[in-house]
């Protein structure tokens, strides 16, 4: 097939998967390979699937690569509980909720920060000059929470709106077993909502945004192969919902993206430094070149464990 004709025919599934969205509920987009059509979908509704962006193969080595982590073997996972690591590989994994930095630990995660399917969207909707500072592994086995309506720039702030979740379905993600849930087009605005605590027994203890101008009947889920990557954009509201499958896991990867020109105020400033200089470099290059490095990098960030709603939330 021809370049134009790839084009239009990406052109053609980003307006038919809106319509979709609208008239099923549920979330489609254009074909990897069409990122002018991808990049129209994103700016339009702040996300777009990759569709089968990982080859069953790379999908199946992530997964191993989970148990090893789950299991303590690629090194310490802060916040791990006594006997986390012993038991069968199922016993093992289904004691976590989420793994954060697995790319610290593994460099097969590391290197599939770097996977060419996602870069080459990631630079199409961002930019040439690409960084990821975040990875985060999510088990999710049945009965585990979701967590509550958010927007990811509220936890990690870029200068220019550039920040992209890259999220890595690595089982079929369906509305049974806690896919994520999307408000289309909530990213346009610019605005970041408040946020606040919340008790509801469904998600983990990660507070949830209010106030914004949408209803829970204009969310729609996207579900989605293994394999296939949801970007979205960090000011895009989303959430995910328990896994009430009766058996399984949700398992993804997620990793977060922003452009390398953009400065990333994600903690205090230096003593004698302005909040305005702020920029955070624990960062990770995948694609293009960074204008910064000749600040140096640093290891700053431990692998941890996100904690749920067992025992309660330490607040």
């Amino acid at each position: 097939m021809s370049t134009a004709a790839t084009e239009t025919t990406a052109t053609t599934a980003a307006t038919a998967a809106t319509a979709a969205t609208a008239a099923t509920g549920t979330a489609h987009a254009a074909p990897a390979t069409a990122h002018t059509g991808l990049a129209a979908a994103y700016a339009e509704n702040g996300f777009a699937v990759l569709e089968g962006a990982l080859s069953p193969a790379e999908v199946s080595g992530l997964l191993a690569e989970a148990v090893r982590i789950c299991r303590g073997e690629r090194g310490a996972v802060e916040g791990a509980a006594p006997g986390a690591f012993e038991g069968s590989d199922e016993e093992v994994i289904r004691r976590f909720l989420c793994v954060h930095y697995p790319h610290k630990l593994s460099a097969l995660m590391r290197d599939t920060m770097r996977h060419p399917a996602v870069t080459a969207a990631l630079t199409a909707v961002i930019g040439p000059n690409v960084k990821a500072m975040q990875s985060m592994l999510f088990i999710k086995a049945e009965g585990r929470p979701g967590q509550a309506w958010h927007q990811d720039e509220m936890f990690i702030p870029s200068r220019d709106r550039s920040l992209t979740a890259a999220w890595i379905a690595l089982d079929d993600a369906t509305v049974e077993n806690g896919c994520l849930w999307v408000l289309p087009g909530s990213h346009r605005r610019g605005v970041i909502y408040p946020n606040r605590e919340h008790d509801d027994a469904r998600y983990d203890c990660t507070v949830q945004s209010y106030g914004f101008p949408y209803r829970e009947s204009d969310a729609v889920p996207v579900e989605m192969r293994a394999g296939s990557v949801l970007l979205f954009n960090g000011y895009l509201l989303h959430k995910s919902l328990p896994n009430t499958g009766r058996h399984g896991y949700r398992r993804a990867l997620v990793n977060h993206y922003m452009s390398a020109e953009s400065l990333l105020p994600w903690a205090p400033p230096a003593p004698g430094e302005a909040m305005a200089q702020a920029d955070f470099r624990d960062v990770v290059m995948v694609a293009g070149e960074d204008p910064y490095r000749y600040k140096g990098y640093a290891d700053i960030r431990r692998p941890r464990v996100r904690p749920d709603r067992d025992g309660g939330c330490d607040r």
